[in-house]
């Protein structure tokens, strides 16, 4: 499979936040979908200084582009207006 690692920062105006916990129940369902179909490696949500969540890493992995491309073009982080600056780089686990 095809492992990919996402940085993704969000916005940083005052409603940021708020985009982000308005879908982010729906963001975590997809990541256990993810995580049930063997798809999510690991992931989580970055944090500023005092605490607050301000992005979010994950590492996924697909069999195809097209699956990365179909999960990428339906994430509700996107979709919802959360993530402002992506950057998507293939990646490879370390097997340690």
């Amino acid at each position: 499979m095809q492992q990919y690692v996402i940085i993704a920062k969000d916005g940083t105006d005052e409603k940021a936040l708020d985009r982000r916990l308005e879908v982010r129940s729906k963001h975590l369902e997809g990541a256990r979908q993810l995580k049930a179909a063997n798809n999510f490696v690991i992931g989580g949500a970055m944090l500023n200084d005092e605490g607050k969540m301000c992005g979010s890493v994950m590492i996924v992995q697909f069999e195809t582009k097209e699956e990365f491309d179909h999960w990428y073009a339906n994430e509700p982080y996107i979709l919802g207006g959360v993530w402002k600056a992506i950057e998507v780089k293939p990646f490879k686990v370390a097997d340690v």
